[in-house]
């Protein structure tokens, strides 16, 4: 059993925490909106009211939350974690998807006080984080993250090393880049169909068997055939937005240039600006709708 700390309980979040309570660990938890602990305190778990009470005592802390501010709170925030001086070798584990720039500053910060960074970033909808069942994306010293392994192993299926800190993120921000031009361009192809008229249903059906399947592709035509874009939110543009953004910077960094991310991001910031941020991300059908030929 180890002292483990969790920051951030929104729909990915509660079901990792979940899972770590669920393996045995004594854990601590922090959430700007308390409610939505209580179901993880009915387990056992202890509530606190700041990051820097959640992290004392803790010999692995983690991390998710939504964006570079919420996280950059959560670390250096006057109640934040490293505030509260986490004793030399605590594991500092960052699950949410950050900007490459930003895991690096905090990397460093994490060393300064001799703690040990893990850059890890997920791949999974809000279900496999509740069956233990994502995919750890990770950047870090090999010797770190074996001796996180024990804890990650609850929330995860499996574990990828790309590398040292940052790797991971470099690889999350590639496949959400990937995956918001996937979902646009599958947007705009069942926009296509059901303009000639052809039946959605059919077309989702046959996309779920052709050669241009993934599963973000399926799901999002499924999604777009049901409409049912306000009902079980999985993932949504104001998210994916912060992705693409965070991705294009990465790639103005490294001279690449992003026709295709640039175009799939003009989208999603298009949806957020109608007022659907906070939708199901497959609301982009809208936008492929009605855009101008």
């Amino acid at each position: 059993m180890t002292n483990v700390t969790f920051i951030g309980l929104g729909r990915m979040g509660l079901g990792m925490a979940g899972r770590l309570l669920a393996a045995g660990h004594c854990l601590r938890i922090y959430n700007r909106t308390a409610a939505r602990a209580a179901s993880l305190v009915e387990q056992g778990a202890t509530l606190c009211s700041s990051p820097k009470e959640a992290a004392q005592g803790a010999g692995l802390i983690i991390s998710m939350v939504a964006d570079d501010a919420a996280s950059r709170d959560v670390w250096l925030g006057a109640e934040g974690v490293f505030s509260g001086m986490p004793a030399a070798g605590t594991l500092v584990v960052e699950c949410s998807t950050l900007s490459h720039d930003w895991v690096l500053e905090l990397a460093a910060e994490a060393q300064r006080r001799s703690l040990s960074y893990i850059d890890c970033p997920v791949t999974g909808l809000p279900d496999m984080a509740a069956a233990g069942a994502l995919t750890l994306l990770v950047g870090a010293a090999p010797e770190d993250l074996a001796r996180a392994q024990p804890v990650l192993d609850a929330i995860s299926k499996q574990t990828i090393h790309f590398g040292a800190i940052g790797a991971g993120t470099v690889y999350k921000l590639m496949i959400n880049l990937q995956g918001a031009i996937q979902i646009a361009s599958i947007a705009e192809g069942m926009a296509l169909a059901e303009r000639a008229g052809l039946n959605l249903s059919t077309v989702a059906e046959a996309i779920a068997s052709g050669q241009a399947a993934s599963p973000q592709v399926v799901r999002t035509a499924r999604r777009i055939v049901d409409a049912d874009h306000d009902q079980n939110v999985l993932f949504t543009p104001q998210l994916r937005l912060k992705d693409v953004d965070y991705a294009l910077r990465l790639a103005r960094k490294l001279n690449i240039g992003t026709p295709f991310g640039s175009t799939a991001g003009a989208a999603y910031a298009k949806l957020c600006e109608r007022g659907y941020a906070h939708s199901n991300e497959s609301k982009i059908i809208e936008v492929a709708r009605t855009q101008p030929v």
